[in-house]
């Protein structure tokens, strides 16, 4: 017999045996429950394998190639001559021979112009655009927007489009101005907005000016000593790859100059191209040599004097 709360009464078998009375429900949820092991998350499922180191080499190789053979070919045509095929350097000889000056004399300036309106055109990316988009950080925040806007509109327009208009307003500038190249940095300085923003705002982004201004006027320094001393040591990774983002667009750009009827460095190419195609491939390819150790540089810029991080 047992009593009301569930106990054996005295006297009786179950007193006298070892079994001790638990409660029904804590007598499953402990056969029923296990402990979760602690330090481990179970992992998340891949979207896709990680690749093998030779996997990963077959694509670079695959992919080098692609672009290496082109440029190769390019390179042993201008080593070639026109009857017989062999390999020669006069045209290159012929490149710094005085008797042959006159032939070359709008290559050399086409080049000289392209030089001269990449400084100008870098100089207009560090005076105009760079203050603009500090002030939009720092005292107009609503302004961003806009300023964010109107730099990426020439990238969604046709450069084409853009000559048309460019046509009529270089009308009026050629007859205040002149008709020298370096006015055509105006254009070509609109062209460059995209690719000289997005370098310069990422860098903005991962980085609080705000507080680092505050630091510095706290601190006693003036406006124009917390720009220069703080806020553009912090931006040198963003100003170097729009400067040579800029200069690799201004060494590119045909359309505008041939249209408005300027001699760059692309004009040049095309009109020496009819008269001497070997040389006019050779400098196809130290122009393009030249833009991949500009993206060289760009994807290494910043990192030099950077601690880096101790395997563990």
């Amino acid at each position: 017999m047992t009593t009301a709360a569930g106990a054996p009464a005295a006297g009786s078998d179950a007193s006298r045996s070892d079994v001790t009375a638990v409660p029904v429900g804590t007598a499953r949820v402990a056969d029923t429950v296990e402990p979760r092991p602690r330090g481990r998350r179970p992992r998340r499922g891949r979207y896709g394998a990680v690749p093998s180191k030779t996997t990963g080499a077959i694509v670079l190789i695959v992919i080098g190639a692609l672009f290496a053979v082109p440029i190769a070919a390019l390179a042993w045509f201008s080593f070639t001559t026109a009857s017989t095929g062999a390999f020669t350097l006069s045209h290159y000889a012929a490149l710094v021979d005085p008797a042959q000056a006159s032939n070359y004399s709008e290559l050399f300036a086409g080049i000289g112009n392209s030089l001269i309106l990449a400084v100008i055109v870098v100089a207009i990316i560090l005076v105009l655009l760079l203050p603009a988009m500090l002030l939009a950080e720092l005292r107009f925040p609503k302004v961003h927007r806009v300023l964010e806007f109107v730099c990426l509109l020439p990238i969604t327009v046709p450069t084409i489009v853009l000559v048309v208009g460019f046509v009529p307003v270089y009308q009026v500038v050629q007859s205040v101005l002149g008709s020298d190249p370096w006015t055509l940095s105006f254009a070509i300085g609109v062209i460059v907005l995209p690719y000289a923003y997005r370098p310069i705002q990422a860098n903005i982004g991962v980085m609080n000016l705000t507080i680092l201004t505050e630091a510095a006027r706290s601190l006693g320094a003036s406006w124009p000593v917390a720009v220069w001393r703080v806020v553009l040591p912090n931006l040198r990774r963003g100003l170097l790859s729009a400067c040579l983002l800029t200069i690799s667009v201004v060494l590119g750009e045909f359309t505008i100059a041939n249209f408005l009827g300027q001699n760059t460095f692309q004009t040049a190419l095309l009109l020496l191209q009819q008269t001497d195609p070997y040389v006019s491939a050779f400098l196809a390819v130290v122009s393009l040599l030249f833009v991949f150790v500009l993206l060289v540089v760009i994807s290494t810029a910043g990192s030099i004097g950077r601690p880096r991080k101790k395997k563990s």
